[in-house]
């Protein structure tokens, strides 16, 4: 049976659920306080990542948080202040930093970033956006330490007893798939399971094609508030209307938890801030691949190479830091030989906040609180890898069909 669907957030999450309910046959309404032309969906590195494995809160990660807490320039950045919801995630953060809730996490990770990369290449065969960038060339893990290469050989040692295509790579072998790199390098693990996009060409297929097929769009419009009725949400007010619905689907991003308690609702996430630096010329970039000290993703896009990284938990603070674009510059000159980026590209570096739930897993699923409210937000580093997979899962659970695969891992009200 058709429904009135509305989904606020008009990043990948979002439009993903907006298409999968379009193709069930539901009426949908998508409310975003921007233009749909910037943000994390716009700016990240365009990986579809299966290989990636290990949670973000995983042990020793709020180590490095409170070691790195007062150099703005490294890699996991936490701005020290007194913010009782950041406070309350950093705990849990925390508390979910153990090797049993890895453990637990990776058959998911692996589930949910498998079925999306199987719905992007259903998109890409469909035609339904036309042509668009789909690599799956994979993704280099390049390191320079002895530890950074333990490590990574481990989690590679994981990815293969699970069954993704995964290979230790000699230098030899990593110098004919990827040439002019720093000679410092050790060596590289090549995760043959993954692909890559580019995200905005990605994101503005996506857009036209919902538009011609009647999905609505309300941009430019912040959510001020909801009515409620019978434990359901009946309407959305914005700042410019109110807007009645059948179901909703909170897709937010990192302003879902500031949504959510105008529901009495408590969906944790704090605002991860990465920043990119696009190159429109000429490199020596073949592959995807990540610096694995620097932190920081470099993608061959379509037209342009990206280079992307940093997670810098500051709230929501458009200041963009100086220091943590030179230092992905910085990482992009000393992995590859001959090669810089340039005080002009530099200058025009952008960010986007990705929400980060404490124990790195995404909200997908029901709330017990009201009838017809779904959440689809928490995917941290992953959501451009997970876009389809969570459209998919919220299309079934609205549509009443069996979801594609377990989801109670990713129950909003999960304990922490």
């Amino acid at each position: 049976m058709s429904k009135n669907v509305t989904v606020i957030g008009g990043g990948i999450i979002g439009l993903s659920c907006a298409y999968y309910l379009l193709k069930e046959g539901h009426q949908i309404t998508v409310i975003d306080k921007s233009d749909l032309k910037g943000g994390a969906s716009y700016i990240n590195a365009g990986y579809l990542t299966p290989s990636h494995i290990i949670p973000l809160a995983s042990p020793g990660m709020m180590a490095k948080g409170i070691k790195w807490m007062f150099n703005s320039s490294s890699p996991f950045y936490m701005k020290p202040r007194l913010d009782m919801d950041f406070i309350k995630w950093a705990w849990n953060f925390n508390k979910s930093s153990t090797k049993a809730n890895v453990e637990k996490a990776i058959p998911l990770i692996k589930d949910i970033n498998l079925l999306s990369k199987e719905l992007y290449t259903d998109l890409y065969n469909s035609k339904d956006l036309g042509d668009f960038h789909f690599d799956k060339k994979g993704l280099l893990m390049l390191y320079k330490t002895k530890k950074e290469g333990k490590h990574e050989k481990e989690v590679a040692k994981r990815a293969k007893n699970i069954g993704l295509e995964v290979k230790e790579l000699t230098l030899n072998e990593l110098n004919i798939l990827q040439p002019n790199l720093s000679k410092e390098l050790l060596g590289a693990v090549h995760y043959q399971c993954d692909a890559h996009t580019t995200p905005p060409e990605f994101m503005g297929k996506l857009e036209t094609y919902l538009r011609e097929q009647g999905v609505l769009f309300k941009t430019n419009e912040e959510v001020l508030d909801f009515n409620l009725s019978n434990e359901s949400v009946k309407e959305v007010v914005t700042n410019k209307g109110t807007y009645p619905l059948e179901e909703l689907v909170l897709a937010s991003g990192s302003w879902s938890q500031k949504l959510a308690k105008k529901l009495s609702l408590t969906i944790s996430v704090q605002a991860g801030k990465g920043y990119r630096i696009n190159v429109n010329r000429t490199t020596p970039i073949k592959l995807p691949a990540v610096l694995l000290e620097a932190k920081v993703a470099v993608t061959p896009m379509k037209g342009f190479t990206r280079f992307a990284g940093t997670m810098e938990f500051s709230g929501i603070d458009n200041t963009i830091r100086k220091e943590r674009v030179a230092a992905i510059g910085n990482a992009a000159s000393a992995y590859y030989e001959d090669f810089k980026i340039t005080p002009q590209e530099k200058a025009a570096a952008q960010f986007g906040y990705r929400p980060v739930s404490p124990d790195g897993l995404p909200y997908i699923g029901r709330t017990s609180k009201y009838k017809n409210l779904s959440i689809a937000t928490g995917h941290a580093m992953m959501g451009w890898s997970l876009g389809p997979a969570t459209g998919k899962l919220i299309s079934e659970i609205i549509t009443n069909k069996k979801p594609s695969m377990r989801i109670d891992g990713f129950h909003p009200e999960r304990k922490f």
